[in-house]
């Protein structure tokens, strides 16, 4: 009779042991789960990546990076940019980017930035409705319809893209703040 208890005792311990390591090995994949481990090749890219890859804003995105505002730009939003082209910074005066983009100066191009910034996803139809826009920098844009054309700081909306964090409105003019 106790041999029959210890090899009963024997064979319990070893179900334990079986369910056990069946348990673990069930929790145990090779499947990674999470956000961190989606891999996307294929949704829309975000604010600051469509940046990047515009040659038309080499200067927006140095301006963006000597500013530090990468993070801001790829945040999960929604974000409206109002994008200067190249050529809208061209039209500043002679050595004005060059200022800005000095480190001593990463204050001030971060305010100008800012400036150029709204929270939300708005097309360019549902901003003819406005009047003003909140700006990230906590200032307002005044929004004007001139020739059924809007402009947003005295800037015209030229090109809207949409991107996975937002919108960007390509504007023709950099918007300067008031401080």
């Amino acid at each position: 009779m106790t041999l029959v208890c210890l090899l009963l005792l024997i064979g319990c311990k070893n179900d334990t042991a079986r369910s056990a390591v069946d348990a673990s090995t069930q929790t145990v994949s090779t499947e990674k789960k999470g956000q961190a481990f989606i891999e996307d090749d294929t949704s829309s890219p975000n604010i600051l990546q469509i940046a990047i890859g515009s040659a038309d804003h080499a200067t927006l995105v140095a301006a963006v990076q000597a500013a530090e505002l990468e993070n801001a730009l790829v945040n999960a939003g929604p974000l409206m940019v109002f994008a200067p082209t190249n050529a809208a910074f061209a039209a500043l005066p002679e050595g004005t980017v060059e200022n800005l983009l000095k480190p001593e100066n990463k204050s001030a191009l971060a305010n100008i930035l800012k400036f150029h910034v709204t929270p939300g996803n708005y097309s360019v139809d549902f901003l003819k409705k406005f009047k003003k826009l909140g700006q990230a920098n906590n200032q307002y844009v005044p929004v004007e319809v001139i020739d059924d054309e809007v402009y947003v700081g005295g800037a015209k909306i030229i090109a809207s893209i949409p991107a996975s964090n937002g919108i960007i409105h390509v504007v023709d003019k950099v918007m300067l703040p008031q401080q």
